[in-house]
């Protein structure tokens, strides 16, 4: 945001230099990051965070600078416009120039209109001013309607009233298919997700995003209609966001104007329009369908408030001087309810801490002491911690890479990513939590799951030519929750993502590709550090896995998780090239298991007997069915089984395999002799042909 220093000045008195008013503006939290001359003004290039759309004018930083020094509004300008008489309409006749037919997403709508203007170039003071902050000048009218824009934060559009038809204006829902060409010369496609301003026959412009071609300002116009409206800002942003289209005014909308500054803003306009264009004002009509309420915020003693969260001592007049600066309204006494009402062009404040904060950036955030806050049992490990800490080490002994990633996340993949089983239990319709105001653009999510974030590296690693990667990541995920302080519910997991091939330390090349196994070698062995054995692994339907490569992942035959190869849809839209497996789990409800406690046993003194077995089997058998027939005999001599081969080829039928296992048999009291074992293998191997219907291959 550009805002001129000369600008400033005709509008608040105050007496510092562009610099000196760069590093307070930057103290109170709008960072000015240069100061650049021009011409005979000074430009100071603020960046501002989403919250504070009250600051993209020069009214909004003036509002900053009178806290800042302590000085008054200049009555030229500030915070009142000069008052432009208007032709009072009957409320019947309004709707006769004016109707909403979308009073949810239009909130409120003024038009003005103004005869005999005369369209020409602009004076030179304004072609100045809007050159200083990098607008070009267009003509007289336009110039003035970008001027309004800068100084009070108001959107505002002008159009040619004769070119309207019927000249009048009916805010509505685009029809799907309807199109009309913008201001860029542009054909757009509207939908009816869109709001459009339209006369009695077409859309003569895309609400909040930019006006229409055929109903603009040219050297022809006569008679000007004046719009200055407030639409809802979700709306807004969706539609600039489909139509691939951000302007100014826009930009604005998609943060919040100030409802009540309509009326202002558009008398601002007037006025300049009958002194540099030679117009008369003429009609004025205010719609307002969908009022807005001022938020209203308890703060028993805002003194101690600040103290309490910030540990500043500032005293209750200074604390209210600064708030009513700000224009919150502040209780006329220190006695009874202490309510402050914030401004209309505040949409960020709602709570006491708010107020609390507004205070310390004008105090200082600098006076801000750093200390330890008092805490008993400080240093000590929460729940589980260590038992995390030993996952970390095993996963990064394995050669997997630790990543953090944001918590925010867009919603591009919503319903896309199947979450972990707990974090969903018992939510509302709208399970995802959903931010206000994001701090990144377009992540309005709070993450439902990991992965995101994870592929995103995956992604930026491919881009730069890393094709082998195993990384992993402990976080707390985020769902809604109908819990009674409303607080989203919060859940700890583990995921990990692998691509691409296994690399040994010293090697260019890798040594083999990277596959399901890979994965579930990993999640057991981070579970086995925890001191949780036992995970089982069970073929399954997950919505963002591969089907025949996916597999859920559960403990005491509870399911915790999930893993497998990513499906193709989801890969699709990162532009995967290879395979890419993804695994998560559900560490709270992992953890909820007592850890296993090491029990040392001596290597036994007597050696054992190793038997490997081939069966041949249908392929929907698998070598845990073989494990859990082996065992269920409970064999005493029986101390290891374990898988060694499984093919499939020539001489094996198409639906059958040939798995080749590996069984141990061993005493702790003698060394076996081969009779008793190949008794007991025998029993084994016949229990197994038995019960799965397998046969063994000779």
């Amino acid at each position: 945001m550009n805002i001129s220093y000369n600008w400033l000045k005709e509008l608040i008195a105050f007496d510092l230099s562009p610099e000196a008013l760069a590093k307070r503006l930057t103290d109170v939290g709008l960072t000015v990051e240069a100061v650049h001359p021009a011409g005979t003004d000074f430009v100071l290039d603020v960046d501002l965070t989403s919250n504070r759309p009250d600051c993209l004018s020069h009214l909004g930083v003036a509002r900053e600078v009178g806290v800042i020094t302590n000085s008054n509004f200049l009555e030229k300008q500030g915070e009142s416009a000069s008052a432009v008489s208007a032709i009072p309409i009957p409320a019947a006749l309004a709707g006769e120039i004016v109707r909403i037919n979308a009073p949810d997403l239009c909130h409120r709508f003024t038009a003005r209109i103004v005869k005999n203007v005369k369209i020409g170039p602009s004076p030179d003071w304004l072609v100045e001013r809007l050159e200083a902050i990098g607008e070009r000048s267009i003509n007289n009218v336009a110039d003035i309607t970008n001027f309004v824009m800068h100084e009070l934060g108001q959107p505002i559009h002008s159009f040619d009233l004769d070119k309207l038809a019927e000249q009048r204006i009916i805010v509505r829902r685009a029809k799907d298919g309807e199109s009309i060409t913008t201001l860029d010369e542009v054909e757009r496609e509207l939908d009816e997700s869109m709001l459009a301003i339209c006369d009695a026959d077409k859309p003569v412009a895309v609400a909040g995003v930019m006006g229409g071609l055929d109903s603009g300002i040219t050297d022809e116009t006569v008679n000007v209609l004046v719009e200055v409206a407030y639409f809802k800002r979700k709306n807004i942003r969706a539609t600039s966001r489909r139509l691939n289209l951000t302007t100014e005014a826009s930009y604005r909308f998609e943060r919040g104007v100030d409802i009540d500054n309509l009326i202002r803003a558009s008398a601002r306009a007037t006025q300049l329009i009958s002194e540099l264009a030679g117009g008369t004002a003429g009609e004025f009509v205010d719609l307002y369908p969908t009022r807005s309420t001022l938020n209203e915020i308890q703060s028993p003693d805002i003194s101690t408030a600040v103290r309490r969260l910030t540990g500043l001592e500032v005293q209750t007049d200074e604390c209210r001087r600064i708030l009513r600066e700000l224009g919150i309204k502040v209780p006329e006494s220190a006695g009874g309810p202490q309510i402050y009402v914030s401004p209309s062009w505040r949409h960020d404040l709602s709570i006491e801490e708010d107020l609390v904060e507004e205070v310390a950036r004008h105090v200082g955030y600098e006076s801000i002491r750093s200390e330890i806050p008092p805490a008993f049992g400080a240093g000590e490990y929460q729940a589980n911690e260590a038992r995390e800490q030993r996952m970390r080490l095993v996963l990064a002994d394995i050669g997997i890479d630790e990543a953090i990633s944001y918590s925010f996340i867009g919603t591009q993949l919503d319903g896309a990513i199947e979450s972990v089983p707990g974090i969903f239990d018992k939510a509302p319709d709208d399970k995802y939590v959903t931010l206000t105001d994001s701090v990144i653009e377009g992540a309005v999510r709070m993450r439902a799951t990991i992965l995101p974030g994870l592929l995103d590296a995956i992604r930026l690693n491919l881009n730069h030519q890393r094709r082998d990667l195993k990384l992993f990541e402990m976080g707390r995920i985020f769902g809604s929750s109908e819990s009674e302080d409303l607080l989203p519910k919060e859940q700890k997991t583990l995921s990990l993502v692998m691509t691409g091939g296994e690399l040994n330390e010293g090697l260019a090349a890798s040594l083999r590709n990277l596959d399901f196994y890979d994965l579930k070698g990993a999640i057991q062995a981070a579970l086995d550090a925890a001191g949780v054995y036992g995970s089982d692994f069970q073929a399954a339907d997950v919505k963002h896995l591969r089907r025949g490569q996916a597999a859920v992942v559960s403990l005491d035959g509870q399911t915790i998780g999930y893993a497998g190869r990513l499906d193709d849809a989801v890969a699709g839209k990162y532009k995967f090239k290879q395979p890419v497996y993804v695994g998560e789990i559900n560490l709270d409800l992992a953890m909820d298991l007592p850890a296993a406690i090491s029990v040392y046993k001596p290597l036994s003194k007597y050696p054992s007997i190793v038997r490997d077995v081939s069966f041949v089997a249908k392929r929907d058998i698998t070598f845990a069915q073989v494990c859990e027939a082996a065992a269920a005999g409970q064999f005493d001599l029986l101390r290891g089984l374990s898988f060694v081969d499984v093919y499939e080829g020539q001489g094996i039928a198409p639906d059958e395999r040939s798995l080749t296992i590996r069984l141990e048999y061993r005493s702790d009291e003698r060394t076996l002799v081969e009779d008793e074992v190949e008794s007991v293998h025998k029993e084994i191997v016949e229990r197994i042909e038995r019960e799965l219907a397998v046969k063994q291959r000779v």
